[in-house]
């Protein structure tokens, strides 16, 4: 048996050259098409050592790029059955189908480490089955696998200019949606960094972090991101407690408002008014936030501020049963209602029960010197029926609140005779605060048409010099200051 072995394989040994150079000559195979290159050139030859690979390097290279007569193409085929066709369809293996690798990577590519001969498609979805046999399978482009976009450009179906235009237009807007939503993305994950730094105790680190991303944001005129990052922040730092660090990001807030050039929004002034909430009341901060705010709110042109602002600080004073402040700010809302609740409220804890009448006499007059009469029609007859010390009325008890009454009378009027009558009938009660005459002469310039009364301040040569100066001065100003109050409301 070990001998019969032994012949069988050197008989092996000695038909296996003549087996190989068999394969590589150029012998017509019934299943190879007549267009498919010798497999000697095209096929994998796998040998058993290193040697053997690098000598079908060297043959192969040399078939491919050094034999410009072509020698190993079939018998009776040229070049140009070799080349692509120019229009659809199923496309013959040849030259212009397959390439070499790179000088650079050719070693790798060509099977260094598994030590074969391989050739690379160019489209490379082609078999070693079907490379051998010498078929192609057509790729159609099946409807809806979107594998129609592999087709060439020049196979393309051209559309008219008018279909073009909304598509681009709908292609622009599905990419500024994307763009917004990567921005905030980006925006979120900045602020889940912040979050953390500020959640490990690292306060200023984060502070210093929240004002270099403001002014990055504020040189690329990203006012918005900007905004909603500090004011998310200053939210942050006021639920740790960090009232300076909130402060100044609620201050950068309004800065972003300010360049940006923002009109003035409910969500907006909801913002500020919730930042004013939570900074401590007796913070100097507080109050130059609040100046600023109101400036920002009436846009700047010496209004005192936006009404619904007005009406959100005082409800948020009010809370803090800060009744002077919040009354200020209920004057120069349209909240008629919300300033008589608080008047009550403010009434009943801190007033005498004298008093009851004064409290709501002056909100009234103060609202009609800023023209405001609707208002002071709502604060009067929500503080009469809503005082539990103020009997059903009119007439009333208290004679002040027979004058108010009266008053509002007259204003929907507008006759001069009566409101000077009514004014000296009830110089008894008026004389309880001095102030009373004061904010009737005010009313009377603006709703009975009384002129302003003419005071000077100087006297002897001296005054009626600068009289005579300052007359054309004064004469421009009276224009000027018939829409605004001379009267303080404090």
């Amino acid at each position: 048996m070990r001998c019969l072995c032994r012949r069988v394989n050197q008989a092996c040994a000695v038909l296996a050259p003549a087996l190989h150079s068999l394969q590589r000559c150029q012998v017509p195979h019934p299943l190879r098409s007549p267009l498919v290159p010798p497999d000697g050139l095209l096929c994998a030859w796998r040998p058993e050592t290193e040697a053997g690979a690098q000598r079908g390097r060297a043959r192969f290279r040399t078939a491919i790029r050094d034999s410009p007569q072509h020698s190993w193409l079939p018998p009776g085929s040229s070049t140009a059955q070799w080349q692509r066709p120019a229009g659809p369809g199923p496309r013959p293996y040849g030259v212009a189908n397959y390439v070499t690798a790179p000088p650079r990577s050719r070693g790798r590519s060509l099977g260094q480490s598994r030590g074969h001969v391989a050739v690379r498609p160019i489209r490379g979805h082609v078999t070693k089955a079907q490379l051998l046999v010498g078929h192609r399978r057509e790729r159609r482009a099946a409807p809806g696998t979107g594998a129609e976009r592999r087709c060439p450009p020049r196979l393309r179906q051209r559309q008219p200019c008018a279909e073009r235009r909304p598509m681009a237009a709908a292609m622009a807007e599905q990419e500024g949606a994307r763009n917004g939503a990567r921005n905030r993305g980006g925006v979120q994950r900045v602020e889940g960094k912040l979050r953390a730094s500020v959640e490990k105790g690292d306060y200023y680190e984060a502070h210093q972090m929240y004002r270099t991303l403001f002014f990055r944001y504020m040189s690329q005129n990203k006012h918005a991101e900007a905004r909603e990052l500090m004011c998310s922040g200053a939210l942050l730092f006021f639920s740790h407690g960090q009232q300076n660090s909130a402060a100044d990001l609620s201050m950068l807030v309004l800065e972003s408002l300010e360049k940006a050039e923002v009109e003035v929004a409910e969500e907006l002034l909801e913002s500020l008014a919730r930042l004013f909430s939570l900074m401590d009341p007796n913070s100097p901060e507080r109050v130059a936030f609040v100046s600023r705010a109101l400036k920002w709110s009436g846009g700047g042109s010496g209004r005192l501020g936006h009404p619904r602002l007005h009406q959100l600080l005082a409800l948020t004073l009010w809370r803090e049963q800060n009744y002077c402040e919040s009354r200020y700010h209920f004057l120069h809302s349209t909240d008629g209602e919300g300033c008589a609740n608080m008047l009550v409220e403010y009434s009943t804890a801190r007033g005498f029960r004298s008093e009851v009448d004064m409290f709501v006499a002056q909100a009234v007059l103060q609202f009609l010197c800023l023209k405001n009469k609707s208002s002071a029609s709502v604060v009067f007859a929500t503080y009469t029926q809503k005082h539990p010390s103020i009997e059903d009325g009119p007439p009333f008890v208290q004679p002040l609140l027979n004058f108010i009454w009266f008053l509002l009378l007259a204003v929907d009027g507008g006759k001069l005779t009566v409101f000077t009558v009514l004014c000296e009938q009830y110089q008894p009660s008026l004389r309880r605060d001095p102030m009373y005459n004061e904010y009737l002469d005010r009313i009377g310039q603006l709703f009975f048409g009384v002129p302003p009364k003419q005071t000077s301040s100087y006297g002897g040569l001296l005054g009626n010099l600068l009289s005579s100066l300052m007359g054309s001065s004064e004469q421009e100003g009276e224009d000027s200051q018939d829409d605004s109050s001379p009267i303080e409301l404090d």
